[in-house]
């Protein structure tokens, strides 16, 4: 051999073909080593892709191939495949002499109107021959002749098929029946072919003049051609053809010896030079007969080499004696011919040296002997010693042990073994070979006198059995076994403990176990009545536990009745039970909202409010809720609790919150709300910048008339006119969908049908409370429309109700707005966002409305239903007008615009038709009426 050879990849499918092929890099050198390594310094890489062994110099991972050799795994097929470097050139199989096998093929279909096909191949990288002495094209088809030549373009052969009528005949050997060959004259590194469509056939598409050119080991299917084209209609059992790779670092054996530090070959090995450049290693003769001259320990003399993995299901006995291994009868059974012994059909065991058979009496592993006696053919008593002589024959007969031992044909002569001649740190560097394979095992040197014979294998202490097989090495039980123990024995792997027995017992020789004492047998006694009398005494203080815990419940339970009855829970069940009340009202215990919010836990805090606490909950049929708690227990405070759940109790609006029901067992009440998502308005105008982008204009108006809406239900389409007092945009909360929902109803009042105002300690938050009603203490349904207006202005400016102005003093922001108003200055004070949205008209209208509502006098207010009724109107102009805006950039005659042709015909249709949206109602003819009506000063 002269240079690692490899069997490649199937270079390509139908009409893709060699040459779809480029060129490209089998290896990369990156991680390439220059250097011999030992087996052990390689142990760590990969040493398989799929069903191909990879060995070095071949590799996979960096460190674990030498430069020029590397292969990489694609493991997206399955199973995976190998390819030489990162090229590709699949390979197949490496062989033992680091040979790679490659299959390369191509199915070629010559249809109607083509007479010649072309292919070629290039080598991946420098060093990649195709060897002439292995390999021979091969042709299957009909009616083609083929010309080769190298990838430079002189001619190497050719050769013709034909068929007579035969697709494919099953010829016994390929003789241009159906097929023809073309044997290589010398080395390539590249071919090219061409295919031609024999002279005077007609042109035709069927398979009759389709093929498949393959390149294969001609030293492996020459004279199995019957079998080998059989089977080439399936292109898989294609067989394959040899690249070699030679180590190009250098150009020759003679450049790479100059440099010891780069060279390649091992010990115990030759040199050839390859024949397009580099070289390649050998194991000399009489060495490493299949091992690897790459690596240091690759070339041993022949009859060193140790196996130390036999077959399975070796024969283990001969007659009643066991043979262990490393000694067998059989092929594949023993570590080296130095082991084989013979098992004769009267079960006798023979152990043959230099030509004299012994028989066998006895093998141990643990002591590195073989006993024979009964010696044949007139050999002498003399003790024979296994070791290692580096030639053919690894016995070899020490002299005449005269002071030692006399051997007669009667007594048993004991033969000393070793398993190689190597030390034991040697031996450990080659983990493949090294013979110990056993857990708890350890290497020993054996000697004969001054001579140093090898290593062998023992168990370790407190193991037994055979170190030279996988967990041949057991725990050995010293607690089964006659030992010195007096007293508690623990065995464990390789040792075992003695504990003296407890002071209260006492060994016993015969059961092997400590015993309890005749003197202690009175003091068990007594020790059990004290247990028993333990357990009672539990069992008593278990009961006074459970009574106590009983009592505890009880008195919890009067106590929550007590707070049930002060917090006016009668009183409540009696409102939420009357004709107008919700039936799904309900009246929680404590328990029920201790576990839902996890015993009011901080972090379930959803805010804090005048009022009191919000907690969020999870109620047990999954409802998320919000648990309000109050923080005043003072008896007023509780009335107005009291009020508050009366009122929701009897209020069913969308877009008012909902009350589920509340609880009256703690010292504080608790109201259980719908849980709204999103927040407040407060928070999307003034805490969180980033949320700019949800509310636009078409938002803003949106969300007041929604919440005027419900003012407006409140004021006047409620059974008893209520009215909030604490109108805010922090009780304006946004659910999922961002709908308005008007909350907290603490500090609300309800009128009789026949009263106007009712007069009241005056309650609000700051920036929002009417005036009238702060010098007066009169509320109206016109406080809650001032606090509205400064709603309006927040969305019209994004300023908070007391804001820092420019000087740096606090200001109202419902008299800022009001002044810049009148002073025509309004623009000034708007949010930027609102001027890029709307026009002045509509700016106009929304600020003439604010301003009415922000009026000092109440009575010169609108009604919270003529607020309603004017944002929607605004609503649905802007809503139309958007509409109209769209049908003219549509090219389309707009029909409900203020710009048709008839203005008077515009009134009647609109007129006619109902304007349907959400968060809308009435009709256009009252909105028109009720805006000629209202009048705006400026």
């Amino acid at each position: 051999m002269t240079s690692a050879r490899v069997i490649a990849c199937a270079m390509a499918s139908v009409l893709a073909c060699l040459a779809a092929m480029p060129p490209a890099s089998a290896a990369t050198g990156d991680g390439g080593i220059l250097h011999i390594p030992s087996a052990a310094s390689l142990a760590h890489c990969p040493s398989s892709c799929g069903d191909v062994n990879i060995s070095y110099p071949f590799g996979i991972e960096a460190g674990c191939f030498r430069q020029g050799f590397e292969v990489s795994c694609n493991h997206t097929s399955q199973p995976p495949k190998l390819f030489l470097g990162n090229s590709t050139t699949q390979i197949t199989y490496i062989d033992e002499d680091e040979s790679v096998e490659s299959p390369m093929f191509c199915n070629i279909i010559l249809g109607s109107g083509t007479n010649n096909y072309s292919i070629s191949w290039e080598a991946p990288a420098k060093g990649v021959t195709i060897p002439r002495e292995y390999n021979t094209f091969y042709v299957l088809g009909c009616d083609f002749d083929v010309n080769l030549f190298d990838h430079v373009g002189n001619p190497i052969g050719s050769c013709m098929s034909r068929c007579r009528g035969k697709v494919l005949p099953n010829q016994g050997s390929c003789n241009n029946t159906g097929c023809c060959s073309i044997s290589l004259q010398q080395d390539i590194s590249g071919f090219q072919a061409t295919i031609v469509r024999a002279d005077g056939m007609a042109a035709r598409s069927d398979s009759m003049h389709s093929g498949i050119m393959a390149l294969m080991s001609s030293q492996y299917y020459e004279g199995n051609t019957t079998y080998l084209f059989s089977s080439w209609t399936n292109t898989s059992n294609i067989p394959g053809g040899f690249l070699e790779v030679a180590i190009i670092d250098q150009p020759s054996c003679q450049r790479a010896q100059m440099n010891n530090a780069s060279y390649a070959c091992a010990t115990n090995t030759y040199c050839a030079d390859a024949s397009y450049g580099g070289y390649a290693c050998n194991c000399n003769n009489g060495y490493g007969k299949a091992n690897n001259p790459y690596l240091l320990e690759g070339c041993p003399p022949q009859g060193q080499d140790y196996n130390p993995r036999p077959k399975e299901q070796c024969l283990m006995s001969c007659g009643n004696m066991n043979i262990p291994f490393p000694f067998g009868l059989e092929d594949g059974c023993f570590g080296n011919e130095r082991f084989r012994l013979n098992c004769t059909a009267a079960g006798e065991t023979l152990f043959s040296i230099e030509g004299a058979w012994y028989h066998v009496t006895g093998v141990s592993v643990e002591d590195g002997n073989l006993t024979v006696r009964n010696m044949l053919n007139n050999a002498s008593a003399e003790e024979v010693i296994i070791t290692n002589t580096g030639n053919e024959e690894a016995l070899e007969i020490t002299g005449p042990l005269e002071n030692q031992l006399v051997f007669s044909l009667e007594y048993d002569i004991i033969i000393k073994w070793a398993v190689i001649n190597s030390t034991c740190q040697q031996a450990m560097q080659n983990n493949t070979n090294y013979a110990c394979r056993s857990g708890n095992s350890s290497c020993l040197h054996v000697t004969h006198g001054k001579i140093f014979m090898g290593y062998r294998c023992n168990c370790s202490s407190g193991f037994e059995g055979n170190p030279y097989i996988m967990d041949g090495c057991i725990d050995i039980d010293e607690c089964s076994l006659p030992n010195n123990c007096s007293g508690i024995c623990q065995n464990f792997p390789g040792s075992y403990t003695c504990t003296s027995c407890p002071r209260e017992k006492e060994f016993d020789p015969t059961k092997k176990q400590c015993v309890t004492s005749a003197k202690n047998r009175n003091l068990v006694l007594g020790i059990a009545i004290g247990i028993g009398c333990g357990i009672g005494s539990i069992i008593f203080a278990f009961s006074v536990i459970l009574l106590a815990n009983k009592w505890k419940k009880g008195m919890q339970k009067r106590i929550r009745r007590a707070y049930f009855n002060k917090n006016q829970g009668l009183l409540l069940q009696q409102l939420i039970s009357e004709e107008n009340a919700t039936s799904k009202t309900k009246i929680f215990s404590l328990d029920e909202l201790e576990e839902a919010t996890n015993n009011f836990d901080p972090t379930r805090i959803l805010g804090r409010g005048g009022h009191g606490t919000v907690y969020k909950g999870i109620l047990s049929d999954q409802r998320v809720v919000a648990i309000k708690k109050s923080k005043i227990v003072e008896q007023i405070e509780i009335d107005q609790f009291i009020n508050e759940v009366a009122i929701l109790s009897q209020i069913i609006h969308r877009n008012i919150v909902k009350l589920f029901g509340c609880c009256l067992e703690s010292e504080v009440p608790l109201l259980v709300y719908e849980f709204i998502s999103n927040g407040t308005l407060y928070d999307l105008l003034h805490l969180d910048v980033s949320s700019k982008c949800l509310l636009t204009w078409d938002d803003r108006i949106r969300i007041v008339v929604e919440a005027s809406g419900a003012l407006s239900y409140l004021h006047s389409a409620a059974a008893i006119p209520i009215f909030l007092r604490d109108v805010k945009s922090s009780n304006i909360l946004l659910d999922d969908n961002f709908t308005t929902k008007v909350s907290d109803f603490g500090a609300s009042r309800s009128l009789s049908l026949d009263e106007t105002h009712v007069v009241t300690i005056v309650q609000g938050t700051f920036g929002y409370l009417d005036p009238e009603y702060y010098h007066t203490g009169q509320l109206t349904e016109k406080s809650d429309v001032y606090s509205f207006g400064v709603i309006l202005v927040e969305l019209l400016t994004r300023k908070k109700p007391i804001f820092i102005n420019d000087l740096g003093a606090k200001q109202s922001l419902s008299f800022y707005f009001v002044e810049g108003h009148q002073e025509g200055s309004l623009l000034g004070i708007l949010d930027s966002q609102v001027l890029e949205e709307t026009d002045q008209e509509e700016i106009n209208e929304i600020a003439s409305l604010t301003e009415a509502c922000l009026r000092v006098k109440g009575a010169e207010r609108p009604t919270m239903k003529e607020v309603e009724m004017r944002l929607q109107f605004l609503r649905t102009k802007r809503l139309r007008k958007r509409h109209c805006l769209h049908e003219k950039d549509g090219d389309i005659e707009p029909l409900l615009c203020p710009e048709a042709k008839n203005p008077h015909e515009h009134m009647n249709i609109v007129n006619a038709a109902h304007i349907t949206h959400q968060g809308m109602s009435g009709c256009y003819s009252l909105e028109q009426e009720f805006a000629s009506s209202f009048e705006m000063p400026h």
